[in-house]
């Protein structure tokens, strides 16, 4: 690769609904690299202290259902997931 790569998506998190409640929160993470690993095909995934902060927000039983995020692959193919900006006017 040459360039980054840079995508935003909307993750469905329903099936962290599906496990116990003391794990949802960390289900829901290990579905967003999953995602990532669909969608992006890295070599290495690095998700940024906001996301993960917006993430435990609402505590260990209660992530939410969906997320919107912003994937960028660099060269080295290591993926950092993030929170997409805000649009600007």
């Amino acid at each position: 690769m040459s360039e980054e790569v840079e995508r935003v998506y909307t993750v469905p998190l329903w099936r962290a609904w599906v496990t116990p409640r003391y794990r949802r929160t960390e289900r829901a993470i290990n579905l967003i690299k999953e995602y990532a690993t669909r969608h992006m095909k890295p070599k290495k995934i690095k998700i940024s202290e906001e996301l993960n902060e917006l993430m435990w927000s609402k505590g260990i039983q209660n992530p939410p259902r969906r997320i919107t995020v912003k994937m960028v692959k660099d060269k080295d193919g290591q993926v950092t997931i993030s929170t997409p900006e805000p649009a600007t006017a």
